[in-house]
């Protein structure tokens, strides 16, 4: 009964926005927890911490990659935490009134908080073995009012999480990195798990497609800037990845399961590669591209159309080919300068701005 009265909640689901959390961290040790909380963490997760030893060595280029996992999963802990809290509390819009489903739901997500800490201090261990810099959490804000908004939220990040690291264990074996590929490709698996617990409760089929959606780690690094307030170290220098402005959709990133020409809007200030298009809308038209990740296609990329200027913010349209590629569940957009790309690896550097999460809402009920 947990999908079909939590799938009733949304309804009636509050609109009050949600009461932060006296501490985004849990009261377990975390980051660092001593060995008596590690053995909790370990017992809430239902396994435990892997006790295999490293690789004998690591590829510095590789380095970034787990700064990124290390950098998303202190954001899913802090979350996940947060959701934890709102619900136990009866926080206005993350009421469950029903008492078995609350504790089922509450138990559900007390075990993925604990995967997710272990997730990072998993990742954290590698960087600092290797001599880099691990990591620390950020302050983050979370625009969620509801049980069942948090849950869209959870389910759209872990999709992009889930084609983010198909992207770490390409760029591991591309360095040559072909040990720590295993653990990843675990969590890859225990991700997927997860999402098809969240799409179950937002009345979706569990399983998205048949080859999830990728993406890179500059898109996923991008969107989790929205999220966050402040870090205690500078966030550009010690993860040496590109980050971009992200896109938004007009009307929210929740499209239905057909052709459409969807609009975008962007804030390219300080983005230099823009400075040819700012201003000019006939330039924007004709010379850029709104480039689709769905599936594992190969990038689809659609001319820019309806491109107008404020300031140094773009709007501007794209059509969303549903029918011809299959698009259902997630799709990533990117503003881009060209419109053929070999490969996804290709994309990132003809971005002006990425992502735009895009979510096909094809309910099964």
């Amino acid at each position: 009964m947990l999908y079909k009265n939590l799938l009733s909640m949304a309804a009636f689901a509050g609109s009050a926005l949600a009461a932060p959390t006296p501490s985004q961290l849990p009261a377990d040790g975390f980051p660092n927890p001593s060995a008596d909380q590690l053995t909790t963490i370990n017992q809430q997760a239902d396994g435990t911490l892997s006790n295999a030893p490293p690789p004998p060595a690591l590829n510095a280029s590789s380095i970034p990659i787990f700064q990124l996992i290390n950098f998303n999963e202190n954001f899913e802990v802090a979350f996940f935490n947060s959701l934890i809290y709102n619900i136990t509390n009866d926080v206005p819009g993350f009421q469950v009134p029903f008492g078995s489903e609350k504790q089922a739901l509450l138990s559900v997500l007390q075990t993925v908080l604990a995967q997710e800490e272990l997730h990072a201090i998993n990742a954290a261990g590698v960087i600092s073995h290797f001599g880099g810099a691990a990591i620390p959490p950020c302050t983050y804000k979370f625009p969620t009012t509801d049980v069942m908004s948090a849950i869209n939220l959870a389910e759209t990040f872990t999709a992009l999480v889930l084609g983010t690291l198909q992207d770490a264990s390409q760029g591991l074996s591309t360095n040559g990195d072909h040990g720590p590929v295993r653990a990843v490709a675990s969590v890859i698996g225990q991700e997927g798990e997860q999402n098809g617990f969240f799409r179950g409760l937002l009345n979706a089929k569990p399983s998205e497609k048949p080859f999830l959606t990728t993406s890179i780690a500059e898109f996923a690094f991008s969107a989790l800037q929205d999220f966050v307030v402040s870090c205690p170290f500078d966030v550009a220098s010690t993860i040496p990845i590109p980050i971009h402005p992200t896109i938004a959709v007009v009307g929210g990133g929740e499209v239905s399961a057909q052709d459409q020409t969807l609009t975008f809007t962007a804030d390219l200030t300080n983005v230099a590669a823009a400075a040819p298009y700012i201003g000019n809308a006939a330039a924007c038209n004709s010379g850029l591209w709104v480039t689709y990740l769905t599936g594992q296609d190969l990038p689809v990329s659609k001319q820019v159309s309806n491109a107008s200027w404020n300031g140094n913010v773009l709007s501007f349209s794209a059509e969303f080919p549903f029918n011809e590629f299959v698009m259902e569940g997630l799709s990533i957009g990117a503003l881009t300068t060209a419109g053929s790309f070999a490969s996804p690896d290709a994309v990132g550097a003809a971005t002006l701005a990425a992502p735009a999460l895009i979510q096909v809402v094809d309910p099964i009920l």
